[in-house]
């Protein structure tokens, strides 16, 4: 096993050194590889919803410092990690860079969503650039996340609704909920609905077709269908529920 993730995954031939520095008694339950990474990357795109959100809204710097902790566990378990570990290790290493990208944007530039994207996407070449060698996995999920939240934008700004974005999160708490409810009734107008409908459609066909490509492109379908499942739990909410809004 240790010869083929390092011949493989690696890229190099084992040696002493990396069988001696092997995290001690670090085994992971008996779960398939190709059932547990999209998993994990599902799990690890609704983090934002739950817990980054209201994280950086009250402290936005310590936030964006958590990342350091994180990545240097993700490099601890990449390093020394052993099978679905040291992949676990490498695909939360993708998810450092867009937890910092999200911190970077919802706390200090909120209110000016034409740098949402630019923002979240400072990575990118790096994500690119991984796909060719060890750090696929990390470069699948920054690129499947970033896919998905350039997918909601264009939505938005296409529905005509980028204008509302900082009303609503600029508003007193009191009258946040109505305009984020407004908001969410405009998209069920014929055209905004027509353009969610089509957009939602294209994500489903994109994530079948990366899905049956497996490897990597499974965890690119898993953080796509996650985002595309939570804007739809996020709509519902703003819809019937607006003050538990995760956005306010």
């Amino acid at each position: 096993m240790v010869k083929f993730l390092h011949n493989q995954v690696l890229g190099v031939p084992p040696t002493l050194s990396s069988r001696a520095t092997a995290l001690p008694g670090l085994r992971f339950p008996a779960i398939p590889a190709e059932a547990l990474l999209p998993l994990t990357a599902a799990l690890l795109v609704t983090v934002p919803v739950f817990l980054q959100a209201p994280w950086v809204r009250m402290a936005p710097m310590s936030a964006a410092l958590f990342t350091v902790p994180m990545m240097a566990m993700a490099l601890l378990l990449e390093r020394r990690g052993q099978g679905q570990w040291q992949q676990l290790g490498v695909l939360l290493v993708g998810f450092c860079g867009s937890w910092l990208g999200g911190c970077l944007f919802w706390g200090w530039f909120r209110l000016h969503p034409v740098m949402h994207l630019p923002i979240e996407a400072f990575a990118l070449p790096l994500a690119v650039a991984g796909l060719g060698g060890r750090w696929r996995l990390a470069g699948a999920f920054y690129l499947g996340s970033l896919v998905g939240t350039a997918s909601t934008d264009g939505v938005i700004a296409a529905a005509g609704l980028m204008d509302l974005w900082p009303q609503v999160l600029n508003a007193p708490l009191a009258e946040a909920p109505l305009l984020l409810q407004g908001a969410a009734i405009q998209v069920l107008h014929p055209l905004p609905m027509t353009l969610v409908g089509l957009t939602a459609s294209l994500l489903v066909l994109v994530c079948r077709r990366l899905w049956n490509q497996g490897g990597p492109w499974r965890v690119v379908a898993a953080a796509l269908g996650t985002t595309l499942a939570v804007d739809g739990l996020f709509l519902g909410a703003a819809l019937l529920a607006p003050q538990l809004s995760g956005l306010i």
